[in-house]
């Protein structure tokens, strides 16, 4: 019974096409991309505050 189980585990094995440290390299780069792009949206709203008066100008 033992060596059924070994023998169909080892034929299930998958090479990874990339060496598994470049996962973390990858998901590295991903996550730096995407700060950068949360990073290029800050104060946005400061830019275009001549459209929107203060609340209180009006009333």
């Amino acid at each position: 019974m033992d060596m059924q189980v070994l023998i169909l585990a080892a034929a299930g094995e998958v090479e990874l096409p990339i060496p598994t440290w470049a996962y973390g390299v990858i998901a590295g780069v991903v996550f730096t991309a995407l700060l950068l792009v949360t990073f290029s949206y800050r104060n946005v709203a400061n830019r275009h505050s001549h459209k929107n008066p203060p609340a209180g100008d009006h009333h």
